[in-house]
């Protein structure tokens, strides 16, 4: 089976692609890293990514096509993929369908997070690490028992990521809604599109996904 999840940055579409791993043995394909491994192992498609980021320049669709088509093709996605953070945009999405056509593929189910964003911004930017330790807080949802000191490792000093901010993360969800968001019609009409309640317990949301996979 091949998936796609879709959500805003922060909307838990890493812990719930992690879950689905686990259980069915697919393979959680992250287009970023699959760039950078290409990248790395010298490839054609490789050297041709790298050449236009050495120049400040954007990957093409048609690049990360190819280089997707050629992850999907390695042993370990006999099962099947799961796709995060890849198509941002409905021409992606396109190629992606074209793509999988032309190998007798198809993605199966696209499981979109919905949440509110005004509170996932409260969440992201309440997040926050022991510098020791590096155990994740959050100050409304999951603060440490005592305040001030890592319940792990009793260290007092804590950090925060920068794109955490609340101002970058209102940022990142326009920048979502503007590209991403648009999607959303191009696979519901298509019936594969099912929406998930991402505002309720992580294991509540795992639940909501299980009922979808059993009626595949």
């Amino acid at each position: 089976m091949n998936i796609i999840f879709l959500g805003a940055p922060g909307a838990g579409k890493g812990t719930q692609s992690k879950r689905l791993e686990e259980r069915y043995g697919l393979v959680q394909i992250s287009t970023g890293d699959m760039l950078r491994a290409e990248v790395a192992r010298g490839s054609d498609i490789g050297k041709q990514a790298k050449s236009l980021m050495d120049a400040g320049r954007l990957v093409p669709d048609e690049l990360i096509i190819a280089m997707l088509k050629s992850r999907i093709e390695q042993p370990d996605c006999v099962k099947g993929f799961i796709l995060d953070g890849f198509p941002r945009t409905t021409g992606q999405a396109e190629a992606l369908d074209t793509m999988l056509k032309a190998d007798n593929k198809k993605i199966d189910v696209v499981l979109f997070l919905d949440v509110d964003e005004d509170v996932l911004a409260d969440r992201i930017s309440g997040r926050f690490t022991c510098a020791q330790c590096g155990a994740t807080y959050n100050e409304v949802s999951n603060p440490p028992k005592k305040e001030g000191e890592c319940d792990a490792c009793g260290s007092h000093e804590f950090k925060r990521r920068a794109d955490d901010r609340r101002e970058t993360v209102v940022e990142r969800l326009k920048e979502y809604r503007k590209l991403t968001a648009p999607i959303l019609p191009f696979y519901e009409k298509t019936g594969r599109l099912y929406k998930i309640n991402g505002m309720l317990p992580a294991a509540e949301v795992t639940a909501q996904i299980e009922a979808v996979m059993a009626g595949q």
